[in-house]
């Protein structure tokens, strides 16, 4: 093997281990990328309602425990606990309200913080790539260079030589 051969075999190695410690890194950054420390209560709390409340189930349960208060205090006529303008059942779904919306408002503030930190990690690993993609477009820019210049020097030795056999062959 000729010494460019050499070199550009060992060049080639570091770059795959260059490679196989970037992707290392990326991994490692990916399942660094929940949350480092336990959640507190309140947030879990928060997380749980949200999602029991954003659910289909929720909403069926809810519209069939109302479809049930209802026909209850219907069809019990003068012994209902909630009679027709059914203020108790008003007073419970407001209370639900007032308390499930501002829960919700906190899942969905800490599931935005989480957002924004994976948005930058993102950005922080495109301004690598970008700036990689850069190195290897010199490197490639590069490699071109030195191919053209071989293959002038290679050029210039022919032609060399071709105008020496042709300075041979003609009689001085």
């Amino acid at each position: 093997m000729n010494r460019t051969a050499t070199a550009s075999h060992t060049h080639a190695n570091g770059q795959r281990s260059h490679l196989r410690r970037t992707i290392a890194l990326a991994r490692r950054r990916r399942r660094s990328l929940g949350p480092r420390t336990p959640l507190p209560l309140g947030a879990v709390l928060a997380d749980a309602v949200a999602a029991t409340v954003g659910s289909w189930r929720f909403i069926m349960v809810q519209s069939g425990l109302i479809i049930a208060w209802m026909t209850g205090n219907v069809l019990s006529g003068g012994g209902a606990w909630d009679p027709y303008p059914f203020i108790l059942l008003n007073l419970l779904l407001s209370f639900q309200a007032a308390y499930t919306a501002p829960v919700i408002m906190m899942s969905q503030n800490r599931q935005s913080e989480v957002d924004r930190d994976r948005a930058l990690a993102d950005y922080q690993v495109n301004i690598r790539a970008e700036a990689e993609i850069a190195r290897l477009h010199e490197k490639i820019d590069l490699m071109r260079e030195q191919q053209l210049l071989e293959v002038t020097q290679l050029l210039k030795a022919a032609l060399t030589r071709i105008e020496a056999l042709e300075g041979r062959g003609t009689p001085a």
